[in-house]
This record gives structure tokens, C-alpha cells and sequence, in this order.
């Protein structure tokens, strides 16, 4: 398996970018926080040790508590690619995020988001 580029880049580094990519439609900070928190099972306090220490992607997903079992529920195209057919585990991880922060800028409820049906 070859890495990719993002595993090794700092979570730090792209976290600004879904909080403006949510600010932008008038989401908040808060609920990008909820939904990283939903799909990794880190506390809020957690996640913000892990964006203090600039962990890498490879890092933080494979070190996630309880990775959220309803995740499988995530469907759709993120980046041209349908996230349900990514072959490789962490980067199928790092694109059910990409995904969610997606749906939120484009309105759609935190239930359905988080997959509370």
C-alpha cells in the first residue's frame, strides 16, 4: 500500500479549512467539533490536544477511541470518488470526514448528518 500525502499531514493543517468551509454557509465551529467528534469518538478535549500536538491524519484516525459503527450509513461522491467503494481504510476514514463537513456546508441537519434516523 502506498501512502498518501494526507496521512502525513497534520490534522491541524486542514481543521481551519472545514471550519471556513462551514462558516462560509453559516455553519458553526461547534458543530464541525460535534462531527468529528461523532465519527472518531474523541472528546472535545481530545481533539484539541490532538490539534495543539499537530497530529497527522494516519495518527488520528488509527488512534480514534471508537470509531462511530454508523459511519457505514455515509454514502455519496466526495473528491469524484464514492466514499462507500474506498478500498483503503484510512483514507476511506479521512473521506467519510471530508464528506460529513461537506453535508454541513450544504445545510443539511445535524441529525441527518450524524445519522440519527
Amino acid at each position: 500500500m502506498t501512502k498518501h500525502k494526507i496521512y502525513t499531514m497534520s490534522f491541524a493543517k486542514v481543521y481551519p479549512h472545514y471550519v471556513t468551509k462551514a462558516e462560509k454557509k453559516g455553519r458553526t465551529k461547534e458543530e464541525v467539533d460535534e462531527i468529528i467528534c461523532w465519527l472518531t469518538g474523541y472528546s472535545q478535549e481530545e481533539l484539541e490536544s490532538h490539534l495543539e500536538e499537530q497530529t497527522d491524519f494516519e495518527t488520528f484516525i488509527t488512534g480514534a477511541p471508537q470509531l462511530n459503527p454508523s459511519r457505514s450509513m455515509i454514502k455519496g461522491v466526495i473528491c469524484g470518488v464514492r466514499v462507500e467503494d474506498i478500498e483503503e481504510p484510512i483514507m476511506q476514514e479521512i473521506r467519510y470526514l471530508d464528506k460529513l463537513i461537506d453535508e454541513l456546508a450544504k445545510g443539511k441537519t445535524m441529525e441527518k448528518i450524524l445519522r440519527k434516523k
